[in-house]
């Protein structure tokens, strides 16, 4: 996050933000185009029957606490089972959620059952326990946009029970995310939550809203949810409060027993203890050595890298133990070049694998908070922008998280953030990155590779106005008939021989999936 930090920095990220012209603004025209323009839901409604989503496959290091919850659409009382469900491990029926500690090195082919009185679903469920993490995009909520220096470990918990109410967690949001703010702070913006940073062991000190951290994330784990925190590698984070420099292995196992399951490294006030600008291995330095520190610990706790792409991050990030990396800096609340932000991430998309993300930043949609104490407002996007951003997210492979208030969720809202198909696309096992294709004007094609030989494909228009768009296999390099589906609306659009065509909307993303036809079926 990009709140406060020295001019060097601030220079690197609009040197960046730069390198690409913005094709749309979320100004007041935009604004008023969100409220003129028809909030139309395309996701369709999840029906009765048992629908198992989430990951087909998963990464933990043997003999550390497991946790996962069974993301399942359908109506609850539901049971669950497992086939092949490997020693060491136990699923609760009644919850859907798997407990235990990892086997020993190895793949393990699960099986996952759910069953209702309205049927049952089957999804096939690989456990591989090594040494990668992260094996797809992580998902789940992050405070940062949406509280700021009002997050509290109360609605820290709210954001559980929501993720779970809402049914957030039955298409995969798992992770509930503190960010900025939590420690002692010595900023007078937080008067309230001024405090020592240490207590006589140098131990870090959280604030009095978050008065016990074990219990924290023992309600969050109770739910089958993990719980990530946020720190700097320098003496303060980015909004004043207590970081780990000089404390670094005491905070990773002080991290480690209160039970958190991610760390987000947040360079901040890092700036201040090395050259100014940084070689690439002072860049390196902080998150080699807490990367080393988390390894180290008797539990999985994902590592993502916030320095704003500094000095390549894509090219060494996994190299230091992270698991995702910001590639730029803060979206912010402007959201005025989420099109120039998927094609420069898509330009680092050979680095990412299974394990290793490209991360552009949180989905920002629904009601934010404000930095500055402001009254929360509605993110300044149009629908079809919003579907575009998720879109466009999910067609990158980059982690999934969101950040507004989960309080003020809406149908809309929730039918862009949890459509199964379009998550699907971002959770697919070859962990692939799509590649731009220039189009014609300011249109591209973004096309991703999929597991079985599928393909998702984003027929993008940043412009201002409708076009229509082409999609030609030939230039695509696919062979023969395709069977498109429209991700979003969850339906086959028919079998075409050559080309598929379609009007795509100012600022639209349409997101499809093809699937090689064997037969003739309704071909145009």
């Amino acid at each position: 996050m990009l709140k406060y930090f020295p001019r060097f920095f601030l220079y690197l990220n609009l040197l960046t933000i730069s390198l690409v012209t913005p094709v749309f603004a979320a100004d007041e025209s935009s604004l008023a185009l969100s409220q003129t323009e028809e909030a139309v839901i395309l996701t369709p409604k999840p029906g009765p029957a048992p629908r198992i989503n989430g990951p087909k496959v998963y990464g933990a290091h043997p003999e550390h606490p497991f946790l996962y919850r069974i993301p399942a659409q359908g109506e609850r009382p539901m049971v669950f089972s497992a086939k092949h469900l490997p020693p060491g491990l136990q699923l609760d029926a009644t919850s859907g959620i798997i407990t235990g500690f990892t086997p020993r090195a190895g793949d393990y082919i699960v099986v996952l059952h759910a069953k209702n009185s309205h049927g049952e679903d089957n999804r096939t469920f690989k456990i591989i326990s090594g040494d990668t993490l992260s094996l797809t995009p992580s998902m789940g909520w992050n405070d940062w946009y949406a509280h700021y220096r009002s997050i509290t470990a109360e609605k820290v918990c709210q954001a559980a029970d929501i993720l779970i109410s809402s049914g957030m967690a039955d298409v995969g949001y798992q992770y509930v995310n503190i960010d900025d703010c939590w420690p002692n702070s010595n900023n007078p913006k937080n008067p309230d939550r001024i405090g020592p940073f240490r207590d006589e062991q140098g131990n870090i000190l959280p604030n009095k809203y978050f008065p016990d951290m074990k219990a924290l994330t023992d309600f969050i784990h109770a739910k089958g949810l993990k719980a990530g925190i946020y720190t700097s590698p320098g003496p303060t984070t980015c909004a004043g409060f207590a970081g780990s420099y000089q404390h670094e292995a005491q905070d990773a196992r002080q991290f480690a027993a209160w039970g958190f399951d991610l760390l987000k490294y947040d360079w901040c006030s890092y700036s201040h203890e090395v050259s100014k600008p940084p070689s690439l291995e002072e860049m390196q330095r902080p998150y080699r050595l807490m990367g080393s520190l988390l390894k180290q610990q008797d539990r999985d706790i994902l590592f993502n890298l916030c320095q704003y792409g500094m000095g390549s991050v894509w090219e060494w990030g996994a190299e230091v133990g992270g698991q995702s990396w910001r590639t730029a800096g803060d979206l912010g609340n402007h959201l005025n070049h989420i099109f120039d932000v998927a094609r420069l991430n898509a330009q680092h998309g050979s680095k990412e694998r299974p394990g290793a993300w490209n991360d552009p930043d949180y989905i920002q949609i629904g009601w934010t908070g404000n930095a500055q104490g402001h009254p929360q407002k509605r993110f300044p996007l149009t629908p079809t922008e919003q579907y575009s951003f998720m879109s466009l997210w999910c067609l990158m492979s980059a982690p999934l998280f969101y950040s507004g208030d989960l309080t003020k969720l809406d149908a809309f809202t929730l039918n862009v953030l949890c459509n199964p198909e379009v998550i699907d696309i971002d959770q697919d096992p070859l962990g692939q990155c799509a590649k731009v294709i220039p189009g014609d004007g300011q249109t591209f094609l973004m096309l991703k590779n999929l597991e079985n030989g599928e393909h998702a494909l984003g027929l993008c228009n940043p412009g201002d106005e409708p076009v229509t768009m082409t999609a030609d296999w030939s230039a695509l390099g696919l062979k023969g008939k395709q069977r498109v589906r429209d991700v979003w609306r969850e339906k086959d659009l028919g079998i075409f021989g050559k080309a598929f065509s379609v009007r795509v909307p100012r600022h639209g993303v349409f997101l499809v999936k093809l699937t090689k036809a064997h037969g003739i079926g309704n071909l145009f």
